[in-house]
């Protein structure tokens, strides 16, 4: 019985619905994960100490139904482990570096400065693939660079006292790119939950060591923040990240961190009646313009064995 081959057409669209909808769960993501911050802010224990329970608390429910959708760990071979290893490691530095800046800085510099992979992994997209931004990805950058000067420009503060916040805020964003390289890898070889939930697992011991060597309150009074943090942070606004990861470029996923920011005025405005000035606006108005011209459009492909008879 002869089976008919999709046609090209048909593989285009799918393709581009796909990338429609890693681009819609990019978005989400990163206006979950910008309430991170308020919840670090609500928790009564130490900031290190609120990592570590934003991933025990999720890891069990990444797994879980990790599990559910039909995966099991004895698949995964010893190259993918170490993978896992080095994205739990930089993922936990990064919490933690980025945890501790919070609160030695202002909301605005953290914001700012743990975003700061908007540019490195950009810069590590065009050097995986050796070639030079094209004149619309460089207008994207610039424009997203703009918007995100607009955007925290009226609030940063150049102050010795928030020196260390800002560095250890800036080391996180690093960080945060290296975690997001390692999880490129792992996305080539697995689905989202299963590479979310397993690279999240690998941050729990360091964490925990760290809030304790810094002597921090672990046990929580008011559970309500660190659950928060757990769902809304890491298993929906990580879930979604990863999920887009797999599926859009670095340029893409790096601007669409400057919706956090975003975000996060928005917040700052309903909960401390932070008032939202004309650079704010145009900031935001910004960044949008350099997502829309950024969107991945599916590859040229070539013709199926139907279509070239």
């Amino acid at each position: 019985m002869h089976q008919s081959v999709p046609s090209r057409k048909t593989v285009l669209l799918q393709s581009l619905g796909s990338r429609r909808t890693a681009f819609a769960a990019l978005i989400a993501a990163n206006i979950m994960l910008a309430f991170g911050s308020w919840f670090v802010r609500l928790a009564d224990t130490g900031p290190v100490a609120s990592a570590f329970w934003r991933i025990a608390l999720a890891t069990p429910i990444l797994l879980a139904a990790a599990m559910a959708g039909g995966w099991r760990p004895a698949r995964i071979g010893t190259r993918l482990w170490f993978l896992f290893a080095l994205a739990g490691i930089c993922f936990a530095a990064d919490l933690g570096s980025w945890h501790v800046g919070i609160l030695k800085t202002t909301l605005a510099n953290a914001t700012l400065f743990g975003n700061s992979a908007t540019l490195f992994f950009p810069i590590y997209g065009f050097l995986a693939a050796r070639a030079l931004p094209t004149r619309m990805q460089g207008i994207a950058l610039a424009l997203a660079a703009i918007g995100a000067a607009l955007l925290m420009g009226r609030s940063y503060q150049l102050d010795p006292k928030n020196l260390t916040g800002d560095l250890l805020c800036l080391f996180a964003g690093l960080l945060y790119t290296f975690y997001f390289i390692f999880m490129l890898r792992v996305r080539e070889r697995m689905e989202a939950l299963p590479a979310l939930g397993l690279a999240t697992g690998a941050s729990i011991l360091p964490l925990l060591l760290f809030a304790i060597l810094l002597g921090e309150r672990i046990w929580p009074h008011d559970w309500a923040p660190l659950i928060a943090l757990a769902l809304v942070s890491q298993v929906v606004g990580q879930g979604l990240l990863i999920y887009a990861l797999g599926k859009l470029s670095p340029l893409v996923v790096g601007i669409a961190l400057l919706v956090q920011p975003v975000v996060a005025a928005t917040v700052g405005w309903m909960v401390y009646d932070e008032r939202l000035g004309l650079p704010d606006l145009i900031g935001a108005v910004l960044v949008a313009v350099a997502l829309v011209l950024v969107r991945d459009k599916p590859a040229p492909l070539a013709p199926t064995g139907a279509e070239a008879r």
